[in-house]
């Protein structure tokens, strides 16, 4: 795994407290090189302030440590869970973020009522379902993961134009082509939460954003014909 994706991994790692989505060590980023088929991800319990290339974990698909000498994040598994059915992600990013986290604990799915929310995300972010006692019991991480892939595979939802998922009970999980990316998603998810809940106490009524204003802005930046940013 070459040393410039690693420092990726280690530069938004640490821009989960200078963005204020995470409190203690209550978040972790990964990113995977799919020539290798290796993942780097923060090692479980350093501080962000603390962390460099040389703490972070490298496994493979299947949970194996190749480098490193700490163990990796405790949800490692769902990571890995993550880019075995999503092949075209290339970061993933989990956060306890406030208004992300009130969502997922309240089990429910984040509308998209303005553009704001329109240009990140393709309309509603999603919530996946419980865990059930068995699934906890025999192997947490893993299952998580499990129900994010099912829960999309549910909906027929592409994991890049829906680059988030809330966890009913638990937080997000947001992904996406980097590290960059998946970060600036669980920025973009945390507002949009936020956003959402002060819409509701101006006006509880508030309804969606009309498909056609959703459609318009997610493509003119994510499109094949986009035009938002520079060429």
């Amino acid at each position: 795994m070459n040393e410039e994706l690693k420092q990726q991994v280690v530069d938004a790692n640490k821009a989960l407290v200078s963005s204020g989505l995470v409190t203690l060590t209550w978040g972790n980023v990964s990113a995977i090189d799919r020539e290798s088929g290796l993942v780097a991800i923060k090692p479980s319990g350093v501080a962000y302030e603390d962390l460099t290339v040389n703490h972070l974990v490298v496994v493979d698909l299947e949970g194996e440590v190749v480098n490193g000498d700490l163990r990796p994040s405790s949800d490692t598994k769902t990571h890995l869970e993550l880019y075995r059915n999503f092949t075209d992600i290339g970061a993933v990013v989990h956060t306890h973020s406030p208004s992300a986290t009130a969502f997922s604990q309240a089990g429910l799915g984040l509308p998209c009522l303005g553009t704001t929310h329109a240009d990140h995300f393709y309309g509603e972010v999603p919530v996946a379902r419980a865990l059930r006692a068995e699934e906890v019991a025999e192997d947490y991480e893993h299952a998580t993961g499990v129900s994010i892939v099912e829960r999309f595979q549910e909906l027929g939802l592409n994991p890049l134009e829906m680059p988030a998922i809330l966890l009913k009970h638990h937080a997000p999980f947001t992904w996406g082509k980097s590290a960059q990316a998946a970060l600036d998603n669980s920025i973009a998810l945390e507002m949009c939460a936020r956003m959402a809940v002060m819409t509701w106490q101006l006006n509880p009524e508030a309804a969606a954003i009309p498909a056609h204003i959703l459609s318009k802005h997610h493509e003119r930046k994510h499109g094949n014909s986009a035009y938002y940013g520079q060429a």
